[in-house]
C-alpha cells in the first residue's frame, strides 16, 4: 500500500476527528498555494474568507463564520491544533458521538467567530482579521474535561495529571494573555471554552 492509499484508508475508516484534521490539513496546503506571502509564516487571507472583528463586515460576508476556522496562520498554528484536536476528540469519543463532535466543534467554531467580533473591538480599537479552529478545539477539550474532570492524562516531562486541571492552566494562560498580540486568538478560546 503506498502512501496515498494509506491517508485514503485512514480517512474513509477513522472518524470525524480524523476527518476534520485532513480538512485543516487539505485547506492549509491550500492557503500555502495561494495566501503565503513567501517569508516566513506571513499569510495574506482575503477578508472574504477570514473573520473580521468588523460586525458589519461579517453582517455582509456570513460565511466567513465557517471559512475562518479551516484555515491557520501559519504551520505551527495548525499543528498544535491538530494535536489538541486529535487527543481531545479521541477523549471526547470516549463519551459521545461522532455526530456530537462534529456538532460541537461547528458550532462552537462559529460562536466564536461572534464572540471575537463582538468583543474585540472592547479590548482594541483597531480592526483584524482572525483564522484558526482554537476556539472549536478549546470547546472539545472543555466539553470533555466537564464530563469527566477526574480522567487521568499523562503529559510529556510532567507526568499524570487530572483533565480538569491540565484544562484550567489553559484557560488561565489565554485568560492572562488577552491584552497581548494575540487578543482576538484568546477571545476565540476563552468563547470556545465557554
Amino acid at each position: 500500500m503506498n502512501l496515498l492509499d494509506d491517508l485514503k484508508w485512514q480517512y474513509k475508516s477513522g472518524g470525524y476527528e480524523q476527518k476534520l484534521i485532513y480538512w485543516n490539513c487539505g485547506v492549509y496546503l491550500l492557503s500555502v498555494l495561494f495566501f503565503y506571502q513567501f517569508q516566513w509564516g506571513v499569510f495574506n487571507f482575503p477578508s472574504w474568507l477570514a473573520l473580521s472583528s468588523d460586525v458589519a463586515e461579517v453582517a455582509t460576508k456570513p460565511w466567513t463564520l465557517l471559512t475562518y476556522f479551516f484555515f491557520h496562520a501559519s504551520f505551527f498554528h495548525l499543528l498544535f491544533n491538530m494535536i489538541v484536536l486529535n487527543y481531545a476528540g479521541r477523549m471526547f469519543l470516549t463519551f459521545f458521538n461522532q455526530k456530537q463532535l462534529l456538532g460541537l466543534y461547528l458550532l462552537s467554531g462559529i460562536f466564536s467567530g461572534l464572540s471575537f467580533s463582538l468583543l474585540y473591538p472592547i479590548f482594541r480599537d483597531s480592526h483584524s482579521l482572525i483564522v484558526g479552529a482554537s476556539g472549536a478545539i478549546m470547546a472539545i477539550l472543555v466539553a470533555t474535561a466537564t464530563y469527566a474532570p477526574m480522567m487521568d492524562i499523562r503529559l510529556l516531562l510532567i507526568g499524570h495529571v487530572r483533565l480538569w486541571q491540565f484544562t484550567v492552566v489553559i484557560l488561565f494562560l489565554d485568560l492572562i494573555q488577552i491584552f497581548t498580540e494575540n487578543t482576538g486568538g484568546h477571545i476565540a478560546h476563552l468563547s470556545g471554552a465557554l
